[in-house]
């Protein structure tokens, strides 16, 4: 495919992620996503054939930008301590958005699950990801690897709550919160 058309490609794929996010998925029709990619809907055939290609291809973005984070995290410092914290404030930085519009991940999970199940599978192995790292640097400090594991799920799980309540009550003081006791719990703020 030429640059122009991986960049067309790559307009289709975000508009699709954001307006699954915003509407869900069975509220948006491809027409939707082609006029926001700004793309000439009989051309979308061109890039995806069927929404469910679409799903995948979201699916994928989500699991990669979760791998390029936790990559990030790893060379962020030596210490394990330091490379969750650097997670967790990169996790933060999305608050806005999340009290907006919730999860994005979760919401693809969701909404993916009863028309396109394996892109359903997909999206949520960014939580996996997020969970095996975070029990990985865990384990680094001590704790054996049911206590990392059960540690690092109940970290996402503070995380994915705060985003649920602080959208539920559109305020971003919640997910703060919440992620500031993720940390704690993880006694790794000092």
């Amino acid at each position: 495919m030429s640059r122009k058309g991986d960049q067309r490609r790559e307009a289709i794929v975000a508009a699709a992620a954001r307006l699954f996010w915003e509407r869900g998925f069975s509220a948006t029709s491809i027409a939707d996503i082609a006029g926001d990619a700004e793309v000439p809907q009989g051309n979308m055939f061109y890039y995806f054939r069927t929404k469910a290609d679409l799903a995948k291809a979201v699916a994928d973005v989500f699991v990669e930008g979760t791998q390029s984070l936790v990559t990030e995290a790893e060379a962020a410092s030596p210490d394990p301590r330091e490379r969750i914290r650097f997670l967790l404030r990169r996790l933060a930085q999305s608050n806005r958005s999340r009290v907006d519009n919730g999860c994005p991940i979760s919401a693809a999970v969701r909404d993916f699950r009863k028309s396109v199940p394996e892109a359903s599978v997909r999206a949520g192995q960014s939580f996996e990801l997020l969970v095996s790292f975070i029990a990985r640097e865990l384990q680094k400090t001590g704790p054996r690897p049911s206590i990392a594991m059960a540690r690092a799920r109940a970290v996402v799980i503070e995380w994915q709550g705060g985003i649920a309540l602080a959208h539920a009550f559109n305020d971003m003081t919640v997910l703060a919160e919440s992620l500031r006791r993720a940390e704690r719990s993880l006694q790794i703020g000092s």
